[in-house]
């Protein structure tokens, strides 16, 4: 009744007040028809550029190894010599073998949407191994396989297009990171401490603001050499500070893993040998290394409470005097 007594009112109410507009509907039903075609679409865009990526990269792997390998070797086959390194080390059949797989398993992340963070969490016992390999009986060895596979990256991304360069670039720091930096020799010295323990404290504070305190360094450095070139190209070039920012993490690695040893084998023996090799190559001063070496304690002590630094210290001093200007007296 009361329904019928509103449509007899004088009233006038249009047809699409009482009911849905059937043009509408079916407006809202093509639009939406379009707009989960138009997601397929562009997910298997999506796919097949990966996997156009994925394919080319594959195929173009092996020849990368070699042209890789030649600028390796002819970089650092003097200092074989003049560091007295046993040529039977330098296979470089195997380490072009195991830097394939490598790229194998980077490349095969990628195509699976595997996360930088979860591919990190996933291979680093795997690069930890082949670390500890090349590292057992001559630590500099890692130095010509760490290079092959920098030399291998910068490679291929130059066959990947554009588009696709800045997502595999931070596929490939992943392996960078691992094959230059003792990261797992680390996490297993920070296993042999209780969660609470005051150095491992330390070291919790300090490792997140790695990258952080790599970039403000870098940063720093370009400022007070502003015209500094090295063998890559000036200081504040694209390359050379990716470069010059990983190699302040791998410091401050390096020394995080003598604060959780206790001792500075791992600085002696595989850090400092390495930068005695490779720095002069790549013409590298060593006052550069001893201002990154002051800046980082400048940004340790912003990182920690003031009972904390004693359990660095020791190592950042025994740091600072390998490179000191006693050892290494040239200077810009």
């Amino acid at each position: 009744m009361v329904y019928q007594s509103f449509l007899d009112s004088d009233t006038e109410v249009s047809v699409e007040a009482l009911v849905p507009s059937l043009s509408e509907v079916w407006a809202k039903k093509y639009v939406g028809k379009v707009a989960a075609r138009n997601e397929t679409l562009t997910k298997r865009d999506e796919r097949s550029c990966k996997d156009d990526v994925v394919q080319c990269l594959t195929s173009k792997l092996r020849s990368v190894s070699a042209q890789a390998w030649n600028k390796t070797e002819s970089l650092l086959k003097d200092e074989m010599e003049r560091h007295d390194i046993d040529q039977d080390l330098i296979d470089p059949w195997k380490i072009s073998k195991d830097i394939h797989q490598i790229f194998e398993k980077t490349i095969t992340a990628y195509s699976n949407y595997v996360t930088p963070g979860r591919f990190s969490v996933l291979v680093s016992k795997n690069i930890g191994d082949i670390r500890r390999q090349y590292t057992a009986v001559d630590p500099r060895v890692i130095g010509f396989v760490s290079m092959q596979f920098h030399y291998c990256g910068q490679l291929l991304l130059k066959n990947a297009p554009e588009s696709e360069t800045t997502t595999l670039q931070q596929y490939f720091k992943v392996i960078d990171d691992h094959l230059y930096m003792p990261l797992q020799r680390a996490y297993e010295a920070a296993g042999n401490y209780t969660y609470d323990n005051p150095r491992l404290r330390t070291v919790q504070a300090l490792l997140p603001n790695c990258t952080t305190i790599a970039h403000s360094i870098v940063q720093r450095v370009n400022q007070l050499y502003p015209n500094y070139t090295c063998y890559s190209g000036r200081l504040d070039s694209e390359p050379v500070r990716i470069s010059s920012v990983r190699d302040v993490e791998m410091f401050q690695i390096y020394l995080w893993t003598s604060v959780l040893e206790r001792n500075i084998s791992a600085i002696a023996q595989e850090l400092f040998p390495l930068c005695v090799m490779l720095y002069p190559t790549f013409n590298v001063n060593w006052e550069l290394v001893r201002q990154m070496i002051s800046l980082m304690e400048k940004a340790f002590i912003q990182c920690v409470e003031p009972e904390q630094i004693k359990y660095y210290q020791p190592y950042h001093r025994a740091l600072w005097k390998m490179f000191s200007p006693e050892v290494f007296p040239e200077s810009l």
